[in-house]
């Protein structure tokens, strides 16, 4: 009967059970390793050979055959040594088959037989605890990450030594101890609200997305603090829950980005790719699919710096995860599907040289030279930003006034709680933030009294607004009436949504 050792694949988000079948067949001395592997994989028999003599036991006199099924999943990277290594040993007469049956295993093997760190942990932990196994054998530098995952026993391992005695009785390991956090720390930013000066419309504005999860464009002159606003988003954020921690942590986790020492992503991410990043690295992509930067963004923050700058391409790929919180990438092997739910926010210049409609530096740009750089954004591209602010050049009386601004964890408390409501108020509903509404919700929740039907009329009749557009206001209405407090959407509340809107439109 061949030795059967429980391992783990990573399919896009997911941990995929492998079962490592070694069984002995004709030959001398050699090893084959069949079931879709990989380079990195096949690359294994060398490292389990040169690791088992140096346990030391002595390695089978047989030829080997090793088979990782299912057959139709690709084995990637080289997390299979130790279970193979373990298999082999199992053939042997060395440790019982038993030993191993309610086990996942998993680890990269040095020449040595030490143990190296291994990427994706956490979705290998949750698949060994859906799978009903009592345990998962991991790196021990990886056992905190795994030990995330509640009701599962984590055994950290150093060495195929260890792991040897430890499956043979002698020298049982110790499960990896640790509670997970039942609050993550506030989210802390580069830069305090109080500390900018001026722009006290852009951080009511940037109060307003970062309550509602509402996508955000700023636009204004070089030098007028756009980088620098958004840069303090992140301050302003609501704490994640546990849930949306492990979420995010899982994308990192598959992506080998977890921070050195850091099991667990406490604070929302925010990412600031440069424009020249392509499509593929934006929303994901490759031959075997990854994660892209939207996807690394997933519970945070997106900063799309110079807007326009990004290829047309880019930002066409960005409509439909805007729309759907996820993206879907499709190869001939299948389809991935990745979670996108990201707060957009972007900033501008209004034209090439940065300086059109400017009081103090005159714009050097011709009128056709405008028109192409503003129309490098499409219309279904705008329509889906649900906030469009101008950032002008900051008064010098402000830039050296000594006055210290509202703080940003004052605001925060304001976002926090405006988010609570709207977590109560979706209760049941997979969304939990007033931009990610879908129709019928809109309908349900932010209803309008007759004197803010008839501002809405006016609005549409006026500004042309389009369906989305009419949706987008009234989302942005609920918001701002949350903040406030406020059961009831006011007139108020709708005025300030419709100043958001962009100017062209006005």
């Amino acid at each position: 009967m061949p030795a059967r050792v429980h391992s783990c694949a990573v399919l896009g988000l997911e941990g995929v059970l492998v079962e490592v079948e070694v069984d002995t067949t004709h030959g001398f001395g050699y090893i084959i390793v069949v079931g879709l592997p990989d380079t990195a994989v096949k690359e294994s028999r060398e490292r389990v050979r040169a690791a088992i003599k140096n346990i030391p036991v002595p390695f089978p006199r047989k030829s080997l055959i090793i088979n990782l099924a299912p057959a139709n999943v690709r084995k990637e990277g080289p997390a299979y040594d130790l279970p193979m290594a373990v298999g082999i040993l199992i053939t042997a007469g060395l440790i019982p088959s038993s030993a191993v049956e309610d086990l996942v295993i998993v680890g990269e093997l040095s020449l040595d037989g030490s143990i190296r760190h291994t990427p994706g942990l956490l979705p290998m932990a949750a698949m060994a605890r859906e799978k009903g196994f009592r345990g998962i054998c991991v790196p021990a530098p990886d056992a905190a990450e795994a030990a995330l995952i509640p009701d599962l026993e984590v055994l950290p391992v150093r060495s195929l030594t260890d792991l040897f005695w430890h499956l043979t009785g002698d020298q049982p390991i110790s499960p990896y101890q640790q509670s997970s956090p039942r609050e993550l720390p506030a989210i802390k930013a580069q830069t305090d609200f109080r500390e900018i000066k001026g722009q006290e419309h852009v951080k009511r504005a940037l109060e307003v997305a970062a309550a509602g999860n509402h996508n955000m464009l700023m636009n204004g002159p070089p030098g007028a603090g756009k980088t620098l606003l958004a840069r303090s988003l992140p301050g302003i954020m609501p704490r994640m829950s546990i849930d949306e921690a492990l979420d995010v942590t899982r994308i990192y986790s598959i992506l080998d980005r977890l921070p050195s020492h850091t099991p667990l992503i406490q604070h929302r991410p925010f990412r600031a790719p440069h424009h020249t990043i392509s499509h593929a690295g934006l929303v994901g992509g490759g031959t075997w699919p990854q994660p892209g930067e939207i996807s690394l963004a997933h519970r945070g923050v997106l900063f799309l710096d110079e807007f326009p700058e990004f290829g047309r391409r880019v930002l066409e790929v960005l409509r439909q995860p805007l729309e759907d919180k996820a993206v879907t990438i499709s190869r001939a092997q299948g389809s991935l599907t990745f979670p996108a739910n990201f707060m957009l926010v972007a900033a501008m210049n209004p034209c090439p040289c940065g300086y059109y409609g400017d009081p103090v530096k005159t714009c050097t740009c011709s009128a056709a030279a405008i028109t192409r750089y503003q129309k490098r954004l499409s219309g279904p591209i705008l329509d889906r930003v649900d906030i469009q602010v101008s950032v002008p050049r900051v008064e010098f009386d402000k830039l050296t006034s000594d006055r210290l601004g509202e703080p940003s964890r004052a605001v925060r408390e304001r976002v926090e709680k405006a988010r609570q409501i709207q977590r109560e108020r979706l209760a049941g509903s997979p969304r939990s933030a007033n931009g990610d509404m879908i129709p019928h919700e809109i309908r349900q929740f932010c209803s309008l009294d007759q004197e803010s039907l008839n501002l809405m009329r006016n609005a549409l009749q006026q500004l042309g607004l389009s369906a989305r557009a009419y949706h987008r206001v009234l989302k942005l209405s609920r918001t701002i009436a949350d903040l406030a407090g406020a059961e009831d959407i006011a007139t108020v509340h709708l005025a300030e949504a419709l100043q958001y809107q962009p100017r062209g439109e006005l």
